[in-house]
């Protein structure tokens, strides 16, 4: 049974897309087979990503590990009973045609409150969500006083992941392992930081996830967007020799797919 990885953020802007491919493409640059779904039904970044990495490689010639990916299927809504949604039965035949080829399955969601993306996180065995390194993007998890420091109470994307653990025991399916990830950091040390962080640690064990180390802002994510390709496939797209940025953004790559702890995995790059 497919292990199925959920990148959930109800912001838009935090890196959603960008962790969504780099984690995919790395677990199937490990031997991984892996298949991947984009609920941003009117963007889809990340179906964007994997069919420009498509074309790369037709046009260049090359060969590498690329996730499967599927476009929701559509459904005819005569078939349908009175009260079901359309989006559920949407969502759970595109995962049910990805399923028995995948040993992961990876779902990138909208930056917005839909149906798909409340179904897909009750679907999580493991589920990220990136954060940017903000109390604007905080107030996503919980609320706070003024100063920061007081968290007077979960916000309602924490309630919907709440709901959805609630979902799940209720199915008898294991829990939700929930990993925040402190994504787009800067590269100085300042006061907002250090008050982030301690504001994380003491939400992560209110409200039950884990706190782990996503990427710096780097301008490298933008210039490999339009070839479909990622930080391990930089020599294959041509870089012949990696810069001190591309060394520490693999770097922060193999320390997140370290963080996640997922079964079977075992970091080779």
């Amino acid at each position: 049974m497919a292990h199925i990885i959920v990148v959930g953020n109800e912001k838009g802007g935090a890196g959603k897309s960008t962790v969504s491919m780099h984690v995919a493409t790395a677990l199937a640059r490990m031997g991984h087979n892996i298949g991947a779904l984009d609920l941003d039904l009117r963007q889809k970044t990340m179906g964007r990503y994997i069919t420009n990495r498509m074309k790369s490689l037709e046009s260049e010639g090359m060969d590498l590990p690329t996730p499967r990916y599927l476009e929701l299927p559509e459904i005819d809504p005569d078939t349908l009973q009175p009260g079901e949604n359309i989006y559920d039965h949407r969502l759970s035949a595109a995962v049910a045609e990805l399923e028995p080829g995948s040993d992961f399955i990876l779902i990138d969601c909208p930056g917005s409150h839909t149906r798909l993306s409340q179904v897909a996180h009750s679907l999580a065995d493991t589920l990220i969500t990136p954060l940017n390194d903000s109390f604007v993007d905080f107030d996503l998890l919980a609320h706070t006083d003024t100063t920061g420091e007081k968290i007077q109470g979960p916000s309602v994307y924490s309630e919907m992941v709440w709901n959805a653990r609630q979902l799940r025991a209720q199915a008898g399916l294991p829990p939700i392992d929930w990993v925040v990830l402190r994504n787009r950091l800067g590269a100085q040390q300042m006061v907002n930081k250090a008050k982030m962080e301690k504001a994380l640690e003491r939400l992560s064990k209110r409200i039950g996830f884990r706190v782990a180390p996503g990427f710096n802002e780097r301008v490298i994510f933008r210039e490999l967007f339009n070839r479909g390709m990622t930080l391990l496939d930089l020599k294959e797209a041509g870089v012949k020799q990696l810069n001190i940025s591309n060394i520490a953004a693999r770097q922060e790559l193999r320390d997140l797919i370290k963080s996640l702890n997922l079964p079977g995995v075992s970091v080779t790059f």
